[in-house]
């Protein structure tokens, strides 16, 4: 497994991405019905936005997964907690195996999306708030340090729901470094000048 991020385009990378979102594994996403040009007109509104940004995260060169960041601030979630200096958001969507899944690819992927946040010296903390009926997403969190916050009602992202209960969950450098071995630890550290 080797992962590299690119910015989505959102209209060359809209059939990978809705072959995604439209699938019963990725209905906390909110998008399982939705069109190709749905999925165009999502992701563009997201370029434009200028407090969200949508990245197609690669294995080999291969799409494996798509990753948003946002500024909390810009968001719902400013309505619900104290957004502090440094605060990140993320989403995250893993692509469905192709294959045989890989033991571990899950987590493998979620600890590269931390590392790529992290990578950043102005990231304190990541925050996250998935759906709080979407207990894998928890469990994965979890393992890479979230430590949940609380329950917060949020806009719905599911047109069939009238808001959405998404469990705020935050993640400090510390915490993540603290859930890796030191060789993973090590880039991560870096980025604030630290040696392990």
């Amino acid at each position: 497994m080797s992962f590299t991020f690119r910015p989505v385009d959102p209209v060359t990378d809209a059939p990978v991405l809705h072959s995604w979102v439209s699938q019963e594994y990725a209905r906390f996403w909110g998008m399982v019905s939705s069109t190709e040009q749905d999925v165009v007109e999502e992701y563009s509104k997201i370029a434009d936005s200028g407090h969200h940004q949508a990245f197609l995260g690669l294995d080999g060169g291969v799409p494996a997964f798509l990753m948003e960041r946002y500024r909390p601030e810009s968001s719902p979630l400013a309505d619900v907690y104290e957004v502090q200096d440094g605060d990140i958001g993320m989403h995250l969507l893993v692509s469905p195996p192709s294959g045989e899944p890989q033991p571990g690819f899950t987590t493998a992927v979620m600890q590269s999306v931390m590392a790529e946040l992290f990578a950043d010296p102005a990231t304190r903390r990541v925050v996250v708030e998935p759906d709080a009926r979407n207990h894998k997403i928890h469990v994965l969190n979890e393992k890479v340090g979230f430590r949940p916050y609380g329950v917060v009602t949020l806009p719905a992202v599911d047109p069939a729901e009238d808001h959405k209960q998404g469990l705020l969950s935050f993640c400090t450098r510390d915490d993540f470094l603290a859930t890796l071995t030191p060789i993973l630890a090590a880039p991560a550290a870096a980025t604030r000048g630290e040696s392990l």
